[in-house]
């Protein structure tokens, strides 16, 4: 039969209209007379059995009529009937999808970069935020500022091939160049257009040059002081010319990924595994800091971080940057741990490099090296591999293992090195 459907054309209309006719009656079957039930039923039956048979296309077709003279004679048509297919097609569609993201796979984005490099955030170049003036004397300040202005200035922009190859790898640009002479007048808040971009406006001298974001880097950026201003260093203070680059910008999108929701259905979580979890597991006195040292955690987002401790284990932060559970040192030979303990110990911890894992006096649960924590059962403790930019545990400690929802499973966006299953 499977042969002929493929061969006939006859035996394909006949099982369409069957299938259609099928559905409508399955649906109006609590509406009909006993007599309507008996007379499709049969007309159905004799298509399907005549298909079955193997008969020719003529017969096929007479009983295919014959079944189309039933069912205009016993089922009501559906007003609209094109709309009413298409709606029930799209509800079906959405209910698999939501079914998929609920208990399988969920779509999942990085926005910041606390586990670089085994999985980016977003990343724009220049980046001005990341000079922390509070931290740094004025020698160093300005060091790092002629660094991003040489960032800056050497930036070129592609174009043709070059620059379509870099959007499969994430990488987009924003380059702004101002129309008049003057100083800045106003810069608006960052603002979502639809689903698709964020824009956001600056004024020079009454002029409005309006810009168009990726939707990653408008998000992140919304969250780092002032955004744009911040990022770019946009002085009100200062004069613009004509012609003067006013933005000029590499975005790099930051990871999505399918998080895997299914496994931990049937196991718990293993150590070292990359996992994603509510921030609302965490008590709110721990996501709230009294003194200031960190952002306040919202309770409703979702973060992705290494799971490092598991209920019951004594953790502590050795002076040589392993981590130390139950007395016994992690190094790379410990699964999962290959790639975070490879660095060399003779260097200094950098940010984005796999540095092991710091303590520090403002991280309130490993303020030093002596300090041992033991995890509550049921908890568990979580790390970034960015050792020197991530709010982890170290800063808020444990939470329930039940805020996991799942683990990373397969990078998908955008086509880098990092594009796959090899994210460990």
């Amino acid at each position: 039969m499977i042969w002929r459907w493929f061969t006939s054309k006859a035996v394909r209309d006949a099982c369409t209209m069957r299938k259609h006719v099928y559905h409508l009656f399955s649906a109006q079957r609590d509406l009909l007379s006993p007599m309507a039930i008996g007379a499709m039923t049969a007309a159905m039956n004799e298509l399907k059995s005549v298909i079955a048979e193997g008969a020719n296309a003529g017969k096929i077709r007479i009983k295919a009529e014959e079944l189309e003279f039933a069912a205009n004679k016993w089922l009501k048509p559906y007003p609209n009937p094109v709309w009413r297919e298409n709606v029930e097609v799209l509800l079906v569609a959405i209910a698999v999808a939501m079914g998929v993201r609920t208990f399988f796979l969920q779509p999942f984005k990085i926005p910041t970069g606390s586990m670089q490099p085994t999985l980016y955030g977003v990343i724009s170049v220049p980046d001005y935020s990341r000079i922390n003036p509070g931290g740094l004397d004025q020698s160093a300040v300005e060091a790092a500022m002629d660094a991003q202005f040489k960032l800056q200035n050497n930036l070129i922009i592609p174009g043709g091939w070059e620059r379509f190859k870099e959007w499969f790898e994430g990488i987009s640009y924003v380059h702004v160049v101002a129309q008049n002479d003057g100083p800045i007048t106003g810069i608006s808040p960052m603002r979502r257009f639809l689903i698709f971009n964020i824009k956001q406006t600056i004024w020079i001298g009454g002029v409005a040059h309006t810009m168009w974001f990726p939707p990653d880097f408008g998000e992140a950026a919304m969250e780092v002081r002032s955004g744009l201003a911040a990022k770019h260093f946009l002085n009100p203070d200062r004069i613009y010319h004509k012609g003067e680059d006013l933005v000029k910008l590499q975005m790099r999108a930051g990871d999505h990924l399918f998080v895997d929701r299914f496994t931990y259905n049937f196991r718990k979580p293993d150590r070292g595994e990359i996992v994603v979890f509510e921030t609302q597991g965490i008590p709110e006195d721990k996501r709230n800091d009294p003194y200031g040292r960190w952002q306040p955690i919202p309770a409703d987002e979702f973060y992705i971080k290494r799971l490092v401790g598991l209920g019951g284990d004594k953790i502590e932060i050795g002076s040589d940057r392993h981590l130390i559970i139950d007395g016994k040192r992690l190094d790379s030979s410990t699964p999962h741990f290959e790639n975070i303990y490879s660095f060399d110990p003779k260097e200094p911890p950098k940010e984005s490099q796999y540095s092991g894992h710091v303590s520090q006096p403002t991280m309130p649960y490993f303020p030093d090296n002596s300090t041992v924590y033991q995890i509550p059962d049921g908890h568990v403790m979580v790390m970034g591999d960015n050792t020197m930019n991530s709010l982890d545990s170290r800063y808020w400690g444990d939470f329930p293992m039940s805020s996991i929802i799942g683990k990373s499973f397969f990078v998908y966006w955008p086509i880098t090195s990092r594009f796959g299953w090899g994210n460990r």
